[in-house]
C-alpha cells in the first residue's frame, strides 16, 4: 500500500531583534519550501530574542488542540551568544527531545562549513501536539535543513518512516492515512 500525502499545518517563527518579515530571507525560504511541498503555512511571525516570550509562544502554539499547527519551525537564535535563546526556550516546553535531528543537521552541515558546525545548537522536540524544529538563522542552514531533512520527513510518502504518519500516534490519535 502506497501512502498518500498529508498536508501539515506549519508555523514559521523567525527569532530576531533586527529582522522584519520584509527582510527575513530565511523565514521566506522555509515558507516557500513548505508550500512547494504541499503543506500549509498557517502562521509566520517574528519573535524577539526573549526567552520567556518565545517559550510562552511555542507552548501556546504547540498545545493548541484545534489542529491549527502540526509543525513549528523557528529560524535564528541557535548559536552560542547571550541573545541566542531558541534551544533554551524549546527546552522549557519540550515533552520529548528528538536528538537525531540536531545530530544529523550538524553532520550534513559539516560538509558545507566544516568544524564551524559545532557552534550550532539546532534541535527538535515534540511539544504538546506539535513537532518543533529550531534552525539556525542563516539561509544556507535553513535550505540544508529543509531540503535534506524536514521536507522528506514531513512527507507521509517517505519510507521507511516519517513524522507525518507518526504525528497522530505521538498525539494518541488514530492515523490519518
Amino acid at each position: 500500500m502506497t501512502a498518500s500525502f498529508i498536508a501539515l499545518h506549519a508555523a514559521v517563527i523567525t527569532v530576531s531583534d533586527t529582522r522584519t518579515v520584509e527582510n527575513d530571507r530565511s523565514g521566506a525560504l522555509i515558507c516557500e519550501r513548505l508550500e512547494r511541498a504541499g503543506h500549509v503555512v498557517a502562521l509566520r511571525e517574528i519573535q524577539r530574542d526573549e526567552l520567556e516570550t518565545l517559550a510562552s509562544r511555542l507552548g501556546a502554539l504547540s498545545d493548541a488542540g484545534d489542529g491549527q499547527v502540526d509543525v513549528i519551525i523557528t529560524t535564528g537564535g541557535t548559536g552560542l551568544t547571550q541573545r541566542d535563546i531558541s534551544p533554551d526556550a524549546l527546552a522549557r516546553v519540550s515533552d520529548k527531545d528528538i536528538p537525531g535531528f540536531g545530530e544529523l543537521f550538524r553532520m550534513l552541515s559539516f560538509k558545507d562549513i566544516g568544524s564551524s558546525t559545532i557552534q550550532s545548537r539546532a534541535c527538535a522536540a515534540l511539544c504538546g501536539r506539535a513537532l518543533v524544529f529550531a534552525l539556525p538563522g542563516s539561509t544556507g542552514a535553513c535550505r540544508l535543513a529543509m531540503d535534506e531533512i524536514l521536507i522528506p520527513q514531513l512527507d507521509a510518502r517517505n519510507q521507511p518512516c516519517n513524522f507525518a504518519t507518526l504525528l497522530p500516534r505521538m498525539r494518541g490519535e488514530a492515523a490519518k492515512n
